[in-house]
This record gives structure tokens, sequence and C-alpha cells, in this order.
């Protein structure tokens, strides 16, 4: 059967919005932080994603890493913003970090990772002291 260049236009104009459908999601991340480092950073904490496609998930967070830092820090109500997610499972994962910090009774914090396409920029203000500069990851499990 011979195809005419309009059956194949038609054909492609009825499948474009289904590829638009599946386009990317705005998720968030609200979460609370606590650690500590002495040349080597970990930190524990939990949160909850949500998207705007009406799906949110619980989640717990670590962090680690080495380098030349030294402190102890909390972090309440930090948020996070993550794009090139598709679907809020695409947000779970390790994401490569590196950080400066310096901070003394009230620190904030803000720092933009990535695990493959997507990115997540961190935000939140906390108690504690710190100072230095770190490297490691930033994991993101389903609670």
């Amino acid at each position: 059967m011979k195809r005419t260049p309009s059956l194949v236009l038609a054909a492609f104009l009825l499948a474009a919005p289904a590829a638009h459908a599946a386009g990317s999601v705005d998720c968030k991340l609200r979460f609370n932080l606590s650690g500590w480092s002495a040349f080597y950073k970990t930190a524990k904490g939990n949160g909850t994603i949500t998207c705007d496609d009406g799906s949110s998930l619980p989640v717990s967070i670590s962090a680690k890493g080495g380098g030349l830092t030294f402190g102890k820090s909390t972090i309440e109500n930090g948020t996070g913003e993550f794009s090139g997610v598709h679907g809020i499972r695409e947000t779970l994962g390790t994401y490569a970090a590196a950080e400066a910090h310096a901070g003394a009774v009230k620190s904030s914090k803000a720092q933009v990772m990535t695990k493959g396409e997507v990115s997540l920029a961190l935000a939140g203000t906390g108690q504690g002291w710190d100072l230095g500069v770190a490297f490691g990851n930033f994991v993101i499990e389903a609670r």
C-alpha cells in the first residue's frame, strides 16, 4: 500500500500530544538533615518528594564524603528542586556532590548536584557550625 505524505503527516500530528504528555514533571523535595564532619562527612535525614503530576513519595536521605571539612550541622525544612525528571522514581538514586561551606550558629547551605540527566538544587538553613570543602554523594531512597 502506498502512503501519501498527508497520511504520514496526519499520523505524526496525532502522536504529538502523547509525546508531550510524557514530558518533564516538576518535582520538589522537602527535607530535614543532620550530620557531622571531621575529614569524613556524614549526614542522615528524611523528606518527601512531591510532583506536579500528583505523585508523592516519602524518602530517606544520606550524604557521605571526604575532604577538608570540620563541623556539625542540622538543616530543618530544607528544599530541593529537581530538573530533567519524567517521573517521581527518577528522583531516587545517588547524586554526585561537591560543596564549600562555612557557618556558625545559624548556617545556610545551597548546593547543586547531578545524577546523569537529572539535577537537584538544594537550599536550607539550620543550626550548627561548619567549615571546609567536601566531595561525595547524596543518596535518596524510598522509605
